[in-house]
């Protein structure tokens, strides 16, 4: 009988310590997990940001005015531009 009970006492202890390790292997996880959620967040606001700064350096008349101002260039006569078509294909013939 003590025998028995020696081994229920290892095996009770046994699955005390793998409770006590899964829990805290569970916890540890979730903090990861949460860490990594904060972090997207961030990155998505910055994402955001990029496209706004994005857009706001692509504009049409910000490029026009540097364009303009820094680079002294302006936009030719209607006489000066001429427009060349692409020449057909033989399939388009």
């Amino acid at each position: 009988m003590a025998r028995l009970n020696l081994i229920l006492l290892a095996l009770l202890t046994a699955c005390a310590l793998g409770l006590v390790t899964s829990q805290h292997q569970a916890r540890k996880l979730f903090a990861e997990l949460e860490r990594e959620q904060e972090q997207a967040k961030k990155l998505d606001v910055e994402w955001g940001q990029l496209q706004l700064e994005q857009s706001t350096w692509a504009m049409h008349a910000r490029i026009e005015k540097i364009a303009r101002d820094r680079l002294h260039m302006s936009v030719p006569d209607a006489k000066r531009t001429q427009v060349v078509l692409p020449a057909a294909t033989e399939a388009e013939r």
